[in-house]
């Protein structure tokens, strides 16, 4: 994806970045809904801090997925040269575009209504989102590959196991896909009383900096259905995790990759294997084990 605009000093306007939250709740008329994955973020000081979380990168077109009743919408407008929001509840998107429509006539803010999961992402040079729990991971998975830096909050826990070293037990295979698009920080944890309605576990922000491996794998699908398959079964040695996912890896020779990898790698687990290392065993397992589609 090319730059939409160069330059990251974008000039701020005034007139935005301290509209009340509850507030923008009573005009929009709505109330967040734990059967729907909708806790709004009410947190006056939460919400000025994340803008912050972008500061050094390039600014000048922000995507916000979940714009909700536009709380961070207003502080991403008080910080950004654009803010592109990818809202999916239809009274929302139009709240969006009436409660902002001074920016969406000066074209500062686009309001795109419709499943981030779905749309096509516009161009953009960082994002910041509070993301709803239940899709947070598909949409960090989307966007990471894009390569550019990212601020969202996720649950603690999830947000944790991105950033986790190797031989921890938040280490994973969230870990090392997530570490191979960017270097992932907590930057900030969130309490539930930070939400409305209080989510039932703590929240956390983290900040992506994109970066590339410094490894090489064959190809980053087999790459991540490889990781995926071994780390089904993380308890075991990676000889026989190796042995017994082809059916996920997709491997039609499994045996060929143990005999190919050295002996006492074989002997040890996932969780204590740096994505350097998983690396290397893909790309034996690309030279050697005969790859092709899974079957599970």
């Amino acid at each position: 994806m090319e730059d939409p605009h160069d330059g990251d000093h974008p000039e701020v306007s005034p007139a935005y970045g301290s509209r009340d939250p509850d507030a923008l709740r009573a005009r929009a008329g709505v109330r967040g809904n734990p059967d729907a994955d909708q806790h709004f973020l009410v947190d006056d000081r939460v919400l000025d801090r994340l803008p912050g979380y972008a500061d050094g990168f390039d600014r000048s077109t922000v995507l916000e997925i979940g714009g909700g009743t536009g709380a961070l919408t207003d502080r991403l407008l008080g910080a950004a040269g654009r803010v592109v929001v990818v809202e999916r509840d239809p009274r929302l998107a139009a709240f969006l575009r009436e409660e902002f429509a001074a920016a969406c006539e000066a074209d500062r803010l686009t309001v795109l209504e419709g499943d981030a999961l779905a749309v096509e992402l516009p161009a953009f040079t960082v994002s910041v989102s509070n993301l709803p729990y239940g899709v947070s991971s598909e949409i960090a998975f989307r966007l990471l590959p894009e390569r550019r830096p990212m601020v969202a909050t996720f649950q603690r826990e999830f947000a944790e196991r991105m950033a986790a070293d190797p031989g921890s037990s938040e280490y994973g295979r969230l870990s090392v896909t997530a570490g191979h698009y960017a270097d992932i920080e907590v930057v900030e944890t969130v309490p539930p009383e930070a939400f409305d309605p209080e989510p039932a576990v703590e929240s956390a922000v983290v900040r992506a900096r994109p970066r590339r491996p410094d490894y090489e794998v064959p190809d980053d699908e087999f790459f991540m259905r490889f990781l995926r398959a071994v780390f089904t079964q993380r308890r075991k040695t990676m000889r026989n995790a190796i042995r017994n996912t082809g059916h996920i890896s997709g491997l039609g020779d499994p045996d060929a990759v143990v005999a190919a990898a050295d002996e006492d790698l074989m002997g040890r687990r996932a969780g204590t294997l740096p994505p350097a290392v998983f690396a290397r065993l893909t790309r034996l397992a690309w030279a050697h084990g005969d790859p092709g589609e899974p079957t599970a």
